[in-house]
């Protein structure tokens, strides 16, 4: 049975792998899985996957938003898939056969999350990309066409912000997994940071979310182990 703390997913978005380590080590007992993403796996490549895989129980969701043709994304996920992580994302972009590739290379190790709508995105800025005015005015309608691509290409789930997480669950069942971002606990809310579409643990979970990428509360916190710890207790609650 799945602990509060496995819903918890800590981003590692950290200039140098000697502070990636250090949260590592903080927090390898206290979260789910530790999120590598482009600016860590650059400095550090495959090594910062080896230390997490050997700290800990936590595991490793490669965020490097794979988006390319086809043929380079099934060469890349092939290489993901021996690192021994437990989830890679790909851009759902424009193009099924994309993501297609990208499940074919996984070969079974590895499981797959289509990103929809970054959370950082707001209804301007997808009006603004030249999208049409049925995706403006609803994000929720763009990500479930999204997520449709997602699940015929045979994803394990997709990335999006607690707001849509349950029309996603409505649609494709909770099988598909829905992993979101921009989550903020409610002790933390009102601090400024770039993400538009926020939303709390407690109303994560209730809407449907099945991980919570949870950064700067935590990563800022004087005691990073008790932020973490407190988010979790919030977890705890949203589950009864």
């Amino acid at each position: 049975m799945r602990q509060a703390k496995d819903y918890i997913i800590f981003p590692l978005d950290l200039p140098s792998i000697g502070e990636a380590k250090h949260y590592v080590e903080l927090l390898a007992d206290h979260v789910g899985l530790f999120k590598v993403g482009l600016e860590l796996f650059i400095r550090s490549g495959p090594q910062i996957v080896e230390y997490i895989n050997a700290a800990g129980a936590a595991g490793v969701f490669l965020d490097l938003k794979l988006h390319d043709i086809p043929a380079t994304v099934c060469r890349a996920m092939k290489g993901i898939a021996d690192l021994g992580v437990r989830f890679a994302t790909v851009h759902c972009g424009e193009s099924q056969n994309m993501l297609e590739a990208a499940v074919d290379g996984s070969r079974g190790k590895v499981d797959i999350l289509g990103v929809t709508v970054l959370t950082s995105v707001a209804a301007v800025d997808i009006e603004a990309a030249g999208y049409r005015s049925e995706y403006c005015r609803d994000l929720s309608v763009l990500v479930v066409k999204k997520a449709a691509m997602a699940k015929a290409a045979g994803c394990a789930g997709i990335v999006c912000s607690g707001l849509e997480a349950p029309v996603i669950k409505s649609r494709f069942g909770n099988g598909f997994a829905t992993v979101t971002p921009g989550i903020r606990p409610q002790w933390s809310l009102g601090e400024q940071d770039d993400q538009a579409r926020v939303t709390t643990p407690v109303h994560a979970i209730t809407n449907g979310s099945d991980y919570l990428v949870i950064g700067r509360p935590i990563r800022d916190a004087d005691d990073p182990v008790q932020a973490a710890v407190k988010v979790a207790e919030e977890i705890k609650t949203a589950r009864k």
